[in-house]
């Protein structure tokens, strides 16, 4: 045996161990769903995760999440704002434990879809939509494709328009350490992930890091992520947002490291009847990371908008 036999074969075998370290196995649904409580509805053949809390005849709220996220993630706004308006919020199809799309189609307009023929199915004629990054997102192409189901629009650092990776009417690469995705979550990574969506790291809390992790190991999560990946594919958003007729909120943390404020800009020149708030020392997810004071403006415009 050569030297460089020798040591293909060592550096295969150390590929192998590493790969065997970190490997990590989905979690099992039962357990889950017991720590992470929610109710169930099929909705077009997926079974959705959901909670619907206030007063069943109470002006209507939709929330949906961001990426790799879940419908905790929204949990204290969900408990003040339910004091007053009839509150929906669910596992976007292929996150948490609504899980995989048997379909297999992560497509926006088959998210669109759903959240569709799930307000038919609660009796949610209308409602204000909130939505956080990719749920912004869907939250403001749903607005534009049906504006008779609208209230409001509030979108907290939406996703939407070109970045590194992303460039419009092209599908995205899979960054190579994604591809690994399925076969391993290091709790650490997430963590470090997570804390640069905050303005101020520190004030993330283990407790939020452990309920991410989960929500990552629950059963087929990891390979719905990366088909969502890959059927991502942008269209410039303007024509989209020149068609909401809804009343629209911006919210957006000063210290956004994963959609800059910058970003704002672009909102405002497409839809420039939105208002934008400014949330000092904040990150992506301010309902997270300071629910009490990034709640105020969002309540103060809902309360402006009503008849």
């Amino acid at each position: 045996m050569t030297i460089f036999a020798w040591l293909a074969g060592l550096i295969v075998l150390g590929i192998i161990a590493m790969s065997v370290w970190l490997y990590q196995p989905d979690k099992p649904r039962a357990a889950l769903e017991e720590i992470y409580k929610g109710d169930y509805r099929t909705v077009d053949g997926v079974r959705l995760r959901l909670r619907d809390t206030g007063p069943s005849d109470a002006e209507a709220i939709v929330m949906l999440h961001g990426f790799g996220a879940s419908l905790e993630t929204w949990e204290e706004w969900a408990k003040a704002l339910s004091t007053r308006y009839r509150v929906v919020r669910f596992d976007l199809p292929g996150f948490g434990l609504t899980g995989p799309d048997p379909t297999g189609d992560y497509t926006d307009a088959r998210t669109m879809k759903i959240l569709h023929e799930l307000m038919d199915q609660l009796d949610v004629d209308r409602a204000s939509l909130i939505g956080n990054s990719l749920g912004g997102r869907i939250a403001w192409n749903f607005a534009a494709l049906h504006p008779d189901r609208m209230i409001n629009l509030i979108l907290v650092s939406p996703d939407g328009y070109a970045s590194p990776g992303f460039d419009y009417d092209k599908q995205s690469a899979t960054p190579l350490i994604m591809r690994a995705l399925p076969y391993t979550a290091p709790r650490s990574l997430l963590k470090a992930n997570l804390a640069a969506a905050y303005g101020n790291p520190e004030a993330l809390s283990e407790a939020s890091v452990t309920r991410y992790h989960d929500m990552m190991l629950a059963p087929g999560v990891r390979p719905a992520i990366l088909e969502r990946l890959r059927q991502v594919i942008l269209l410039e958003p303007g024509p989209t947002l020149a068609r909401i007729k809804a009343p629209t909120l911006l919210l957006w943390g000063e210290k956004d490291g994963m959609i800059p404020i910058s970003n704002a800009d672009d909102y405002l020149q497409d839809l420039p009847s939105a208002t934008l708030v400014r949330l000092p020392g904040l990150g992506h997810l301010p309902f997270e990371e300071d629910p009490v004071q990034s709640l105020i403006p969002l309540e103060r415009f809902l309360s402006d908008q009503a008849p």
